[in-house]
């Protein structure tokens, strides 16, 4: 009779090893399948930053910035002051017609107390000469009796271009004789000497000179416009 032979060690699981590996081999192949689909499967495109995904972001992004003191400002083009206003208008006026009687202005200029004309360079002087003894109509008269200083130089700019515009040859001007002006200076005569022989208004005139007695004598102006 033969003995039995025994197994040195008992392994409880040698009967159930095929079936493990069975299983073991098909999860396998299903990770393989998962990987390949996921492969072959395009991505969704990516959600559309909402505007607190923004905010969030630039928060984020600014995190531990300070801003900039007002002293480590840098400004470009800042506007230039204008250079100050001449404190004296009257003394301006005053050296406008000495530069002028002198010789230094293209205008030539002749005066009196109370008498002054002028005459564009070029032009005979006999057209002054009939100006002044009021051979030419006047065509229309700015009384600038009340008006201060800018007011009356806006004032005969806007007269002057319109009688222009308007084929007018001589105006009047009245800008009175002083009397209630301090030291009696006729402050708005000797400016507008100084406007109608400088500037954009001597470009418009041919001559000037004090009207007769009939339109105002010393306290008014005949004004010769260009054509």
């Amino acid at each position: 009779m033969s003995a039995r032979r025994h197994d040195p060690f008992h392994n409880p699981f040698r009967e159930v090893k095929p079936e493990l590996k069975l299983r073991l081999e098909r999860w396998r192949q299903h990770q393989r399948d998962a990987e390949l689909e996921k492969q072959q499967t395009p991505a969704p495109p990516p959600a559309a930053p909402t505007a607190v995904d923004d905010e969030q972001s630039f928060a984020q992004a600014m995190a531990g910035v300070k801003p900039m003191g007002p002293d480590n400002r840098i400004r470009t083009g800042q506007a230039v002051s204008p250079p100050p206003a001449v404190a004296d208008a009257e003394n301006e006026a005053y050296a406008a017609l000495a530069d002028l009687v002198a010789g230094h202005g293209d205008f030539d200029i002749s005066d009196t107390v109370e008498y002054v004309e002028g005459l564009a360079p070029g032009v005979d002087r006999r057209l002054l000469k009939r100006l002044r003894g009021g051979d030419f109509a006047r065509q229309g008269h700015l009384d600038l009796h009340g008006f201060t200083r800018d007011e009356a130089r806006a004032a005969v700019e806007r007269f002057l271009t319109e009688s222009r515009v308007g084929r007018k040859r001589c105006v009047l001007l009245i800008h009175g004789r002083g009397l209630n002006s301090p030291d009696r200076v006729p402050v708005l005569k000797n400016a507008l000497v100084g406007w109608l022989t400088r500037g954009r208004l001597a470009k418009r005139v041919l001559a000037f000179a004090t009207a007769r007695p009939v339109d105002g004598g010393a306290g008014a102006l005949y004004v010769l416009l260009r054509k």
